[in-house]
């Protein structure tokens, strides 16, 4: 096997969701641009390239979003990437945002941590009490476009392992599901 592709197996082993404190380390610009671009180069429906970023960090700015978004993890993160979709129809009567960005923040994931940084993946805290709307007036994200995920990052305080997932065999199948009637 190719060394790199083992390096790709070991990141996405040992991607997790890290909800604790972050340290006072600064991330470079240079590094969220890379994490950023990641996610650029991610698949789109009809290579429409719907998702779009914002990326936080002005201290002035981390602190309105974090009386938003009051939780521990975004208090401390030492940078955030906004993942903003647009619901535009590009095949037939279809629009591929929700992928678009799914695919997106994955690819960010894995660039985050390969990199040797932490996040959680926000979205469900985002759609309680117009708290995506208020992000994206702060940040001026245009009307047609949806602030959808936040990304709180840095360099975690604390050490967390990704958590076990379910064997192969409970979720994967060759040729047919096993839920499938024979």
């Amino acid at each position: 096997m190719d060394p790199t592709s083992q390096d790709l197996f070991d990141i996405i082993a040992r991607r997790h969701c890290y909800r604790g404190p972050f340290k006072a380390d600064p991330v470079p610009r240079n590094d969220l641009q890379r994490i950023v671009q990641a996610g650029l180069q991610a698949p789109s429906g009809c290579n429409a390239q719907t998702t779009t970023f914002v990326i936080v960090d002005d201290p002035a700015l981390m602190a309105a979003i974090a009386d938003i978004v009051d939780r521990p993890v975004v208090r401390t993160a030492r940078a955030m990437i906004v993942c903003c979709i647009e619901h535009r129809v590009v095949y037939k009567d279809k629009s591929f945002g929700v992928e678009d960005c799914a695919a997106a923040v994955e690819n960010i994931l894995l660039a985050i941590t390969a990199l040797g940084y932490a996040t959680v993946w926000l979205d469900g805290v985002l759609r309680e009490d117009q708290r995506a709307a208020q992000i994206a007036k702060l940040l001026g994200v245009p009307a047609n476009r949806e602030v959808r995920i936040l990304l709180p990052l840095g360099c975690p305080a604390e050490p967390v392992e990704a958590k076990e997932k379910l064997p192969f065999d409970k979720r994967a199948w060759f040729n047919r599901h096993a839920a499938a009637p024979s």
